[in-house]
């Protein structure tokens, strides 16, 4: 999966099938096994769950909106419940813990981690799965944005009904959220390791607060228990006819966050996530929403807010603090999730190198990515002074993670059809109806682009540029080097019959194709006509697979007396280490004195071109992005003082 790049010669920056070996990576489970059963679905409690644990704040109160009846007849009452229930049992139980769960890459999930399965089980790489990767990261930026505006947002409106403060908030209530987003973010940079800790039990408890409150006003009308059948949920709609499409794009917003079930299905494993929802997180969902019914059926005014409407006055100030709590944990997740996405775009190939720090020294996955965190925190700022109110961001928020799901069906298709070698009659009866559900819940929430489902779409396509910009600059960057270079044989060739001054030590020359010569390499021997005595042509290649075990990481092919081939070998959810992975080499028998290594890179001034290869404008796009992104030295922990750069300029 390397590529050319213009800062220096190797990146991970274009998604090509590696030649690495399919092996058994070293799969979180090993950590799971020495972990307790009950502590990990705790802690999969606490991140995996955190984002469909802030969904009762609005899921009914806007499905109930948006009805006929404004929610004040028994019918929408019995209906949207009946549709929130089966949408949890349909969308989140049936296609991601049954289903999808079992399309593991290596333990890993997510939609970048399921393109580069559908990619591996195809044999080859293809455009189609390629852009609906693409496609479904971009829409979980958009995700990533809204998700701690509309959770944060929706529980500090708890004052609004605070007992005392009715009335005497409203203006405080933007502000409020404002500040705690911008702490959450400004502490990302010092690591969420120390708080982690305390995300499992907190929202445990919160869940507890769910069920306990859910219990409580069932018996206001236990009536609401008939909203378990799936037949009031189909009078509903039939009754509100169009508006009853309409409303499903509400009562989708009760499963957002369904997607972080597979996403995080690698740092938790299957089973934790799966016991944990079946057992613990589901039933308190159900109970709440079937508690929020029962409090409406009682007191048809409660539909205006049945969230914060069923809590007691004596237990409101503390289910307000929980509420928070959890609704900043939800964000947590989330915005960990894209720092985690950047890494695995970064080493696909989808966007350019940026930087990512480690903010743990014990636990890889605990990562910083500066300009996604400011990205996200703008954004954030952005939609609560555009929206103001959850509401309002409500309608923006299910068209993003809709599109994530339909991309995670589409790839399904290709897992079970090359991968699990499923016939395709059972494909089909498998698929079609995810793939029907997924697009009745999409076309749903398109209806919303005018009140502000435009947003993620918009921001999706800007991210979509960027990749697609990237990866054909990158592509075309290749080709362009390839064609003006000199076969890597042919040179050694003409070295022996016309040999340069030799200087002692190693000399390593970073590049993305072994096969020719690197340029760095070419301009040393052009302007200062010497050689080293041992010559390492290094290439870092991503492969398809999370991680790759530290005994499959090198491979060594030696050319001439003079001249070695490295390949580092990463998955796409690591972070490429060149100076650690050097020191593996002695265990094949190739040393490397770091004190007497040089390691050369070429730097290529690219200019556009109209004549050629892009557009204009995606050329200076291109470009843009090239002079932004992270240094090779810093990317790949080269020491700095040990670095040579040798520029060259070239069109694209």
């Amino acid at each position: 999966m390397a590529g050319a790049d213009p800062r220096g010669e190797t990146d991970a920056s274009a998604a090509q099938p590696s030649s690495t070996p399919a092996t058994p990576d070293a799969p979180h489970g090993d950590g799971h096994a020495r972990q307790g059963k009950a502590a990990l679905i705790v802690g999969a409690i606490g991140v995996v769950f955190g984002d469909i644990g802030t969904s009762p704040f609005y899921a009914m109160r806007e499905a109930l909106a948006h009805s006929r009846s404004g929610g004040q007849a028994e019918l929408a009452v019995l209906g949207v419940v009946s549709l929130v229930f089966w949408a949890l049992i349909l969308v989140v139980t049936l296609k991601y813990v049954v289903f999808l769960m079992k399309a593991d890459n290596k333990g890993e999930g997510g939609t970048l981690s399921l393109m580069a399965l559908a990619q591996h089980a195809i044999g080859r790489r293809s455009a189609l799965i390629f852009l609906l990767g693409v496609c479904g990261a971009a829409l979980f930026y958009g995700d990533g944005i809204i998700t701690p505006a509309v959770s944060v947002l929706g529980a500090v409106e708890g004052l609004k009904d605070a007992p005392g403060l009715a009335g005497r908030v409203d203006g405080f209530i933007l502000p409020i959220a404002a500040g705690i987003l911008i702490g959450l973010f400004l502490i990302q940079s010092r690591g969420t390791a120390s708080m982690a800790r305390w995300f499992g039990p907190l929202t445990t408890v919160w869940f507890l607060i769910l069920g306990a409150l859910g219990i409580y006003h069932i018996f206001d009308d236990v009536s609401i228990l008939r909203a378990l059948s799936p037949h009031y949920g189909v009078l509903f709609l039939i009754d509100n006819g169009f508006l009853g499409f309409v409303i499903l794009g509400s009562v989708f917003l009760a499963v957002t966050g369904a997607e972080a079930l597979y996403a995080d299905m690698g740092h938790f494993g299957k089973a934790p996530i799966r016991q944990g929802w079946l057992f613990f997180v589901l039933p308190c969902l159900t109970l709440n929403y079937l508690g929020q019914g029962g409090l409406v059926l009682s007191d048809r005014a409660a539909a205006e807010n049945p969230f914060w409407m069923m809590v007691p006055e004596f237990a409101y100030w503390p289910v307000f603090v929980v509420a928070t709590i959890a609704a900043i944990i939800a964000s947590q997740a989330v915005i960990t999730g894209a720092f985690s996405v950047t890494q695995q775009a970064v080493q696909l190939g989808l966007l350019p190198r940026i930087s990512i720090l480690n903010t743990s020294e014990s636990q890889a996955g605990q990562i910083f990515v500066p300009a996604v965190n400011m990205m996200l925190m703008v954004g954030v700022l952005f939609l609560l002074a555009m929206f103001q109110t959850s509401s309002n961001l409500a309608a923006a928020y299910g068209i993003a993670v809709t599109g994530s799901m339909f991309v995670d069906s589409l790839l399904a298709w290709f897992v079970v059809r090359r991968l699990w070698k499923w016939s395709l009659p059972l494909s089909l009866a498998v698929l079609t109806p995810f793939l029907a559900l997924d697009l009745v819940f999409l076309t749903s929430n398109l209806l919303k682009i005018p009140q502000g489902a435009w947003f993620p779409l918009v921001m999706g396509a800007g991210l979509l540029i960027v990749m697609w910009t990237w990866v054909r600059g990158t592509q075309i960057l290749t080709a362009k080097t390839r064609k003006d270079s000199l076969p890597l044989t042919d040179l050694i060739e003409m070295l022996r019959a016309r040999p340069p001054h030799r200087a002692p030590g190693t000399a390593i020359f970073l590049t993305s194709d072994p096969d020719v010569a690197p340029v760095a390499l070419m301009h040393n021997l052009k302007h200062n006509k010497v050689l080293h005595e041992k010559n390492v042509i290094l290439t870092v290649r991503t492969t398809d697979r999370p991680r790759v075990p530290e005994d499959k990481r090198i491979q060594i092919e030696p050319i001439s007396d003079d001249f070695k081939k490295l390949t580092l070998f990463y998955g796409f959810m690591e972070q490429p280490n060149v100076p650690k992975a050097l020191g593996v080499c002695r265990r094949q028998g190739l040393k490397f004195d770091i004190m007497s290594t040089s390691f050369f890179l070429g730097r290529r001034s690219v200019v556009p071109s109209a004549q050629q290869g892009m557009p204009l404008w995606q050329d200076r796009l291109y470009i843009f992005l090239m002079r932004n992104a992270a240094n090779p030295t810093d990317f790949f922990h080269i020491p700095p003082g040990r670095v040579v750069e040798l520029g060259a300029q070239v069109s694209v």
